[in-house]
């Protein structure tokens, strides 16, 4: 039995990497996964939600370079974090930058010229105490403690904030969105399905009644309806997709339930006393979760598409949290701007992941499927 069981683990295994688009998909979306949890160490800006605004070059080019001044603040907090922190939330900054064009010392103060694309106009001149840098006195020594040169590879935003960084970070909201959505369908789905389609009778018509009430309803309109009711937020977003994906999953449970339990071997486990909750977990479900894999897998690409529509419209995550959907929110004018990177970045990113979970779901319902 064992040799037979490595030997279909085997074959099954060959099937998928013989799906030249299955195989890519799958690494894309590991590639996704790690971006998303190392994304504060990936990110040019590390700041708590990569929100270090700079107004004066804003909405720039990939690849602008400038030079930034940055003062130090009085807030130790920063060198207080453990690396966990900063790796979870990102780094609590208390440094104020400012992208300047010069500076001149003048008396007890630092001139900082604000950064301007005109040479005959660089601005009116911030007067900051040179308290700010340790009473020093030679520019040369800011400008090698207190400058950096930063480059942008992507650009800014219409925020000044840097686009790549924003969208590294904006990968943990779809990720997360993904998996807490379909854990939760995933939940309710299996929990109501396998009741239906083991018991029938009641269960399965009041169940099934159910299903269709909530199958009838829009499944945008009713998260909106959910994310309304509960309030706006990343948390509400959650609970309001996953408590309209498991619908699905319940329908492909019962009918997977129904058939497995006319099988010997379920009639067998009834013969021999085994309770229901035992031949439901250890003999029914095992064998329905094939098709459960492949729905999950279209349930996470759905559950990315809900919460970048509701983002975009505003009551998805809220600034200055960065999500996918709300980027091009932000940005979406500006295609016609001649500046359409800004809301197309984000969404390619969104058309690649969703269609990476949609070619995996495709691949792994080729491999189950008895009939290939």
């Amino acid at each position: 039995m064992s040799n037979q069981h490595r030997k279909k683990n085997t074959s099954t295994l060959q099937k998928f990497t013989r799906n030249f688009w299955s195989v890519l998909s799958f690494f894309i979306i590991i590639l996704f996964g790690i971006i998303a949890i190392l994304a504060y160490v990936l990110a040019p800006d590390n700041s708590q939600n990569a929100n270090q605004m700079h107004l004066s070059i804003h909405s720039k080019s990939p690849g602008f370079n400038t030079k930034i001044l940055r003062i130090p603040g009085a807030d130790i907090t920063s060198k207080q974090q453990s690396l966990w922190n900063k790796l979870i939330y990102g780094s609590i900054d208390s440094n104020t930058e400012i992208p300047f064009s010069s500076l001149k010392i003048k008396d007890d103060y630092l001139l900082v010229y604000p950064f301007s694309t005109a040479k005959d106009l660089t601005g009116m001149p911030k007067k900051i105490p040179l308290a700010s840098f340790n009473n020093t006195q030679n520019i040369n020594q800011i400008t090698h403690k207190f400058v950096v040169d930063k480059t942008f590879i992507l650009g800014t935003d219409k925020y000044g904030r840097d686009l790549l960084s924003r969208l590294l970070i904006g990968s943990r909201i779809s990720f997360s969105i993904g998996f807490i959505a379909v854990l939760i369908s995933l939940i309710i789905g299996i929990t109501l399905g396998a009741i239906a389609g083991y018991f029938g009778g009641i269960f399965d018509a009041i169940i099934m009644w159910f299903i269709n009430v909530i199958w009838s309803i829009p499944t945008l309109l009713l998260v909106i309806a959910i994310t309304l009711a509960l309030g706006k937020g990343l948390f509400q977003v959650y609970i309001a997709v996953g408590l309209t994906m498991w619908v699905e999953v319940a329908r492909i449970v019962r009918g997977q339930v129904i058939s497995i339990k006319e099988q010997q071997y379920i009639t067998a486990a009834k013969t021999l006393g085994y309770s229901h909750f035992r031949t439901l977990w250890h003999h029914v479900l095992p064998n329905s979760i094939g098709p459960v894999i492949v729905i999950s897998a279209a349930n996470f690409a759905g559950a990315i598409l809900i919460e970048s529509g509701l983002s975009f419209l505003g009551i998805g995550a809220q600034p200055p949290i960065p999500s996918w959907g709300s980027m091009i929110k932000d940005h979406y004018s500006y295609i016609i701007l001649g500046k359409a990177y800004l809301a197309i970045a984000p969404g390619l990113a969104i058309m690649l992941l969703v269609m990476s979970f949609m070619l995996l779901g495709n691949g792994i319902r080729d491999v189950l499927d008895v009939k290939n």
